[in-house]
């Protein structure tokens, strides 16, 4: 393999990743809505505590640095949250 040929294949999986970030943002609009329903507020502490731990694990399981994970599904988490607030009415994004 060449070099071009590796970072070919990370662009592929970068566009991946952000189509999957999309995805899963998109699903906030749903979510707000079951929550809603159920009576619950948009911060769902306990939650967001299973999402963390289920990403952590398994970054432990596919040896990857489960530090930085954390960040990465801190900020996932964020986003939905935001997004959740927009959808709302509440939220300061345009």
């Amino acid at each position: 393999m060449e070099l071009s040929d590796a970072r070919k294949k990370i662009e592929e999986l970068d566009e991946g990743i952000l189509k999957l970030i999309a995805e899963r943002t998109d699903l906030a609009g749903t979510v707000l809505e079951l929550k809603k329903a159920e009576g619950k507020g948009i911060d769902d502490k306990e939650q967001n505590h299973v999402v963390l731990n289920r990403a952590i694990d398994l970054a432990t399981e596919l040896n990857l640095d489960t530090g930085s994970i954390k960040q990465i599904f801190e900020i996932l988490i964020r986003m939905n949250i935001e997004r959740q607030h927009e959808l709302s009415g509440e939220g300061n994004l345009p």
